[in-house]
């Protein structure tokens, strides 16, 4: 028998992407906290190269199932990516295939939560996010993509 974690109420999921370059190296950053703003838990990876929008949904999707997997009925998911909140909240349409198949997979995440917020904040209430997501770029490109060297830029063809 599986026994739950206990419901440690409202989780804030702040979450951020970080792509250097669009595509270029990327990295996803989330920070969990209580209310009262105890840190509850913290993600930096990196996931390759990958857009920017990727990376923010990527960063979504890992908050979501990190809250889920800590036991959460009731989250506030923060980001300072207006496309992301806005997509996320069903205001905005979701054009490209790569992130209507991101954009499912978050909302089937937020389907498993009692209550769900999803609140645009702007880039300064994000900090820790946003440093969690360069911390992962910076893991990536010192690991798995040290060998890394971005593509030779597209030929100019009416000049």
């Amino acid at each position: 028998m599986r026994v739950l974690p206990a419901d440690p109420g409202l989780l804030i999921v702040y979450c951020d992407g970080a792509a250097r370059g669009n595509p270029g190296p990327a990295g996803i950053g989330v920070v969990i906290t209580r209310e009262d703003g105890t840190l509850v838990d913290r993600i930096a990876e990196g996931i390759g190269v990958a857009t920017n929008y990727v990376a923010e949904y990527s960063a979504a999707i890992a908050g979501l199932a990190r809250a889920a997997e800590l036991g959460a009925s009731e989250i506030l998911l923060r980001s300072d990516s207006r496309l992301l909140v806005e997509q996320l909240s069903g205001r905005f349409r979701v054009k490209n295939p790569t992130l209507q198949r991101l954009h499912k997979e978050a909302r089937a995440l937020l389907g498993r939560f009692r209550r769900t917020r999803i609140e645009h904040v702007p880039r300064e209430f994000n900090k820790d996010a946003d440093r969690a997501a360069n911390e992962g770029v910076d893991a990536w490109l010192a690991g798995e993509g040290a060998d890394y060297s971005p593509p030779e830029p597209a030929p100019r063809l009416w000049e």
